[in-house]
């Protein structure tokens, strides 16, 4: 064959073995792209390319990288989102390109709050595996079918409890305040209102009916969403943990207050506490603000309350629960249910 020939082979195998890949309306070129399809219900499924691979994806139209949740479920793209995935080796390196799908905003239509829209996450990859504290968390829940349930971020998440992992650090404290009630901790560092919003419809709350469980959650999303958007998650939450558990009932948090001063942020968490202080009374939901625990009288945190001026201490978690255990031990009470729904 003549080295001509030879080279025209070759050009033709490596335009066979390239694959183009359209998925709403986008194309992508790469032999290793994941496979997306759409189910009978809209939502879509992937297949990485690439066995030994993790699928991680994004519904904001950003690239996936390491730090982009985990494939776990079928997903749902609203309209006006992007979904773009992509395979990743264990170790956090991307494989191939990324696929994208678009899901077109009709004329004239909102499109819903990305607080509201279920999705996985992995930003403190660092900390803890939030995949293996799902896992962990969601068969911890069917096996301890708590009478108490602590859910939010890592505010909660280092408090103590199980499922045991990453930073812990009022363990005497939370030890003290559940003494002989059965107890898991839902708090997962660095979750916004829509990762809560995924947990708690894959696994995390089938089949149980906790007496009380507090919500404290939205710190993560200040800066991302709107107040009025940020308290619509919230709300979401409530309502999708009194949909499975109807006899559960709510103490909402306030957000607790962010930075050393008084500053922007606090503001903002000001705003989402106003919002979701309205909810007080709706739907099993007794709203309890704590905020001003932790405040000096010139509106400071103190160091040794809040280290970092976002997380407690071992002495801020002994504050929180000195705040919270008398509407906790009233909402725990027997006959309490009938009473407050």
């Amino acid at each position: 064959m003549s080295p001509r020939r030879r080279l025209a082979g070759r050009a033709l195998a490596a335009a066979l073995t390239l694959c183009l890949l359209s998925v709403g309306g986008a194309v992508i070129a790469s032999a290793q792209v994941p496979v997306v399809s759409r189910a009978a219900d809209g939502r879509l499924d992937a297949v990485s390319p690439v066995p030994g691979t993790i699928l991680r994806y994004t519904l904001d139209g950003s690239e996936p990288t390491h730090d982009a949740g985990a494939w776990l479920a079928p997903v749902e793209v609203p309209p006006g989102y992007v979904l773009k995935v992509r395979a990743f080796k264990p170790g956090g390196s991307p494989v191939g390109d990324v696929a994208v799908i678009e899901t077109p905003l009709p004329a004239g239509a909102v499109r819903m709050p990305s607080t509201l829209v279920p999705v996985t996450q992995n930003r403190d990859w660092r900390t803890y595996d939030w995949v293996d504290r799902h896992t962990a968390a969601a068969a911890l829940m069917r096996e301890r079918r708590p009478e108490i349930v602590m859910l939010g971020d890592s505010i909660t998440h280092f408090f103590g409890g199980d499922p045991p992992d990453g930073r812990r650090t009022g363990v005497a404290e939370w030890d003290r305040l559940f003494a002989g009630r059965r107890v898991v901790n839902l708090g997962y560092g660095w979750d916004r209102t829509e990762n809560v919003l995924w947990r708690l419809t894959h696994g995390e709350f089938e089949g149980v009916s906790p007496d009380v469980v507090v919500v404290m959650i939205g710190t993560n999303n200040v800066g991302l969403d709107t107040p009025d958007d940020i308290a619509a998650g919230v709300w979401a939450i409530c309502r999708t943990i009194r949909e499975r558990s109807p006899s559960t009932r709510l103490l909402l948090l306030a957000v607790f207050p962010r930075g050393e001063r008084p500053n922007p942020s606090r503001d903002r968490v000001a705003e989402i506490n106003q919002r979701i202080a309205a909810f007080d009374g709706r739907d099993g939901i007794t709203y309890l603000d704590i905020a001003a625990t932790f405040l000096g009288p010139d509106g400071t945190i103190a160091k040794d309350v809040m280290g970092d001026f976002l997380h407690p201490t071992a002495k801020g978690y002994a504050m929180w629960a000195a705040a919270m255990k008398p509407t906790l031990d009233r909402l725990l009470a027997p006959g309490r249910a009938a009473a407050r729904d």
